[in-house]
């Protein structure tokens, strides 16, 4: 026992002087070790410290105290979900009858008796900022309250003390222009108010939002509202409650909501109650619309494991070869050794050293690295996820397990060189000569073994239980299998050198001539590409879903300027000259309304029109749930459920203020609407329609209804003058954003109908900043009218910070093995490098083969953990519809629109085949040395 610990204790010095010696192939094989191991603690680092628990959560919604107590804004008793976010009727909505006017005395007529309380006012305005008017949040509470501790955080500053002193978030000063001792006013108020501090809110950094004491803000500003003779402010009131003892607990919550009054409980939300125990659970379950929380996370779990497992498994395929090269380069020292008396089982212990040495230097280097990398890109992870983190949270055990994950790897990666090493003999190794190796007939069969196997177990997770987790572990047993077919696909990939010039062919044919340096080298590259692949695959196509949900108002880039006020169509002109000198634009269409009523009207309503234009839909066209006397009543279940179904009854994503407007072909460009049909019959007269419904034999019906005429008995139409329109129907993919009728002016002025300007349409010349939408917002302000401008800004992806960490550690280890390869194939050609030199070749010759090796051998691993990465994705996405069809099969509506859609990113893809190869090539020609000579032969 005596004896091995000493020799050991002497194989260790050994491996650490022979890493020392070799400082540049040491440096190698720790960064490649390393690596891996920074991205893994850097990314359980900061997903960990994103992470906020529960009292943490609770506090930045509700401060110190024990409850929020606010008004549900529904008649009678609700249910309410654990966390306090929604809240629903008893009975569910189908059967809810609004009640009268809210109880304004409701919420502090809850308040437990001798709890202290603090009332949150909160409203919204537009305020006057150095550039325009600014789309501004409201907020009065006491923040010197102990009970606010937790909710807002002072950046700078001091909190107001009295009447005309505010607070404002850093995100309304960057937006507005402000800072700190700037005075402002709000709009139609010549109230000034002066900021003196600047704040944040923990989760919610980019909230534009003031904040002032109880009564010193709202209040001043609603009185100069409604002293102008605008709408005042309206305030959302709710109160913060410290009860002591044992808080606010469930039963108290259900019995406030019995009274309407929803609560966000610090005691439910650190001890929250079984399902069982919930009554909006049960609800929401006999309902059919249960969706709980956190049920498709699973397939990121497994996607997470993936990538890190693919990681591991790259640091064995490229540190193997690492410590056979290092083994070689020390050969003769290995024969001393064994010239010396020592045997096989010390050969061993001095490669197997090397690999602890070096694996323990990777750990450490690799964890504090981490660190270093987390503590210094969390100011900018936080300002991209919009919300601080919890705090940096550094869990010992989860790092000191990723640290000997190092120590372990780097010993698993030296067993095969430490096997081979101690098998060659004294003569060979004193000599330097590597003998005669046959190529290994069994390995490839395996790897065709494991490809299938992993691949059918994948397929079957797709229909199984534990779906995400069998697809990961299929995934990994079929890029083991790729792993082994590698020496295979790199001899198929050497036929390729017939077609290439001579230094591509000469680097191709060396890399299969070496495929024991190669298949290593290409297995790692191709590990890390496959991860990074199956993030982007599976990320892009969870995008291109969410995109498809998105409902959208206007076409990306387009937006809508309408006056909302009854009796102000004679200020559009202004309106549109504003948004034209203001705006990029490069198409205005201005629409209008059909105005009817009876003469002189307006002098009793206020209002333009006394009347409406209604489309009246043929009646075999229209749908059966809305026709029959009883509504959707007169049928039972299952007949809902078929005629919600029916093309009849398929209801618009969108909602427009008029569906039947006047207007030109101009609108059909700012709607995007690309129907040559329908541009030539706007010029030519006749109308457009966007839905096939209201056409009979190319003809619409448009009724003119008074207001007192107005029926609203179900399968009666209200009575009224007709006019019939010749129209052209727009192709089913032409949306219409709300609108189902255009009419072109001349069709409009034949008819006889009064028509009013009422809204603009427009497309963007480019991107409108904030500077110019305040801008805008300002001119019509002083119009004196009401007309918010309307742009779409198309789908926002929201920040996710777990798939944010997979995509840089995966993009982090690809490039890092690309790189590391580089350097091993490099460091084990060197010799045939000094050769070239000697025999007179020029060092771009050198460079140039140096480089095409190196490409050569990142392009082959890219190509395969293309193909290899694509697997896990496509098995996660497909968990993912199946479960996504079930919850919609509970919900009723089965195969309704399902999307769930599996989509490869191909510029991503593009960016690998191209970037990685070049980079490795560029790396490798500028590290070649530009001279040298022929390699000195080893002693006898």
């Amino acid at each position: 026992m005596k004896s091995s610990y000493h020799a050991w204790i002497a194989a260790i010095r050994i491996a650490r002087r022979d890493a020392w010696r070799a400082k540049g192939r040491s440096a190698l094989v720790l960064a490649m070790i390393a690596l891996p191991i920074v991205g893994v603690s850097a990314a359980d680092l900061t997903v960990r410290s994103a992470e906020l628990s529960p009292e943490q959560k609770v506090s930045r919604q509700i401060g110190a105290a024990d409850a929020r107590l606010s008004d549900s804004n529904l008649s009678g008793p609700v249910y309410q979900d654990v966390e306090g976010r929604t809240s629903m009727p008893v009975g569910g909505y189908d059967k809810y009858v609004p009640g009268a006017e809210s109880n304004p005395n409701l919420l502090t007529s809850v308040i437990p008796a001798g709890a202290q309380s603090l009332k949150d006012s909160t409203a919204h305005t537009k305020i006057r900022t150095r550039y325009g008017l600014l789309e501004t949040d409201l907020r009065e509470i006491d923040a010197a309250s102990p009970l606010v501790k937790g909710m807002i955080e002072m950046n700078r500053g001091r909190l107001p003390q009295e009447a005309g002193e505010v607070v404002a978030t850093t995100a309304f000063l960057k937006e507005s222009g402000f800072f700190v001792g700037s005075e402002f006013r709000a709009r139609g108020s010549e109230t000034w108010f002066r900021i003196v501090g600047a704040y944040e809110l923990p989760s919610e950094l980019g909230k534009t939002e003031i904040l002032a004491p109880p009564g010193t803000l709202l209040t001043p500003l609603d009185k100069a509202f409604q002293a102008a003779g605008v709408p005042g402010v309206v305030a959302t009131d709710s109160y913060l409650v410290k009860v002591g003892g044992d808080g606010f607990t469930w039963n108290m919550v259900k019995a406030l909501n019995t009274k309407s009054v929803q609560v966000v409980s610090r005691a439910v939300h650190l001890d929250p109650p079984a399902e069982s125990e919930v009554p909006y659970i049960a609800q929401q379950k006999e309902l059919g619309y249960y969706h709980p929380d956190g049920e498709l996370p699973v397939t990121e779990l497994a996607v997470l494991a993936t990538v890190v497992g693919l990681a591991m498994l790259e640091i064995c395929l490229l540190a193997g070869p690492a410590f056979a090269v290092g083994a070689r380069r020390s050969r003769r020292q290995l024969g001393l050794v064994g010239a010396n008396g020592g045997d096989r089982r010390h050969i061993r212990a001095i490669v197997l050293s090397g690999g602890l040495v070096i694996g323990a230097a990777a750990a450490v280097c690799g964890t504090v690295l981490g660190i270093a990398l987390t503590l210094g890109l969390r100011p900018v992870l936080e300002e991209y996820l919009g919300a601080r983190f919890g705090g940096f949270t550094l869990r010992p055990l989860e790092i000191l397990g990723i640290a000997l994950l190092a120590v372990v790897t780097g010993l698993l990666a030296a067993i095969a060189p430490a096997v081979t090493a101690s098998r060659q003999t004294v003569l060979a190794s004193l000599t330097g000569r590597r003998g005669v190796r046959r190529a290994n007939r069994v390995l490839p069969v395996l790897g065709l073994i494991a490809l299938g196997t992993g691949a059918a177990i994948a397929l079957y997770g797709t229909a199984s239980r534990m779906g995400a987790t069998v697809v990961a572990g299929g995934s990994a047993i079929a890029e083991l299998g790729i792993v082994a077919l590698t020496p295979v696909l790199v001899g198929l990939f050497g036929r390729l050198g017939r077609w290439l010039p001579l230094s591509p062919r000469l680097a191709l044919r060396d890399a299969v001539r070496n495929r024991g340096r190669t298949a290593p080298a290409v297995a790692a590259v191709l590990a890390a590409v496959a991860g990074t692949v199956a993030v982007a695959t599976y990320q892009h196509s969870m995008e291109l879903q969410a995109r498809h949900e998105y409902v959208a108002e206007l076409p990306d880039k387009s937006g809508i300027v309408a006056v909302r006020e009854h009796g102000r169509s004679k200020d559009m002109g202004a309106v549109r000259e504003a948004v034209t000198q203001e705006l990029p634009l490069a198409v205005q269409a201005d629409v209008d309304y059909i105005a009817y009523g009876k003469p002189g009207c307006e002098k009793f309503t206020g209002r333009e029109s006394c009347g409406r234009a209604e489309i009246m839909r043929p009646k075999e066209q229209r749908c059966p749930l809305y026709e029959a006397k009883g509504g959707p009543d007169s049928f039972g279940p299952a007949e809902r459920k078929a005629l919600r179904k029916d093309p009849r009854c398929t209801y618009k994503r969108h909602s427009a203020q008029f569906v039947v407007v006047v207007a030109d072909e101009k609108l059909l460009t700012a709607l995007a609407v690309t129907d040559p049909g329908a541009v030539s019959a706007l010029k030519e007269g006749r109308a457009v329609s966007f839905d096939k419904r209201n056409v009979k034999d190319g003809k619409v019906t448009v009724r003119l209804i008074d207001n007192n005429n107005d029926v609203f008995e179900p399968g009666v139409d209200p009575k009224g003058e007709d006019k019939v329109f010749a129209v052209h129907q727009a192709p089913d993919t032409a949306e219409g954003y709300g609108l189902e009728l255009v009419l072109p002016p001349a069709a409009a002025k034949s008819a006889g109908l009064t028509t009013l300007p009422f809204a603009s349409y427009f497309t963007l010349d480019g991107t409108a900043t904030s500077r110019q939408k305040q801008r805008v917002a300002a001119r019509i302000d002083q119009i004196g009218v009401e007309a918010p401008v309307t742009i779409e800004a198309g789908y926002q992806a929201d920040a996710d910070i777990t798939m944010l960490a997979l995509t840089v550690f995966a993009g982090l280890v690809t490039i890092g093995a690309a790189g590391i390869a580089t350097g091993l194939a490099q460091a084990d050609a060197e010799a045939d490098l000094k050769t070239l030199a000697a025999v007179g070749a020029p060092p771009r010759v050198r460079r140039t083969l140096s480089g095409f090796q190196c490409g050569v051998v990142a392009l082959m691993g890219v190509v395969l953990g293309s193909a290899a990465g694509i697997l896990p994705a496509v098995g996660l996405r497909l968990v993912q519809r199946r479960e996504t069809e079930h919850l919609m099969e509970m919900a009723g509506d089965a195969n309704d629109k399902l999307f769930v859609p599996i989509a490869v990113p191909w510029e991503t893809l593009g960016g690998l085949l191209v970037v990685v190869p070049l980079g490795a090539a560029l790396l490798a020609a500028l590290v070649t040395k530009s001279g040298g000579a022929m390699a000195r032969r080893a002693a006898g």
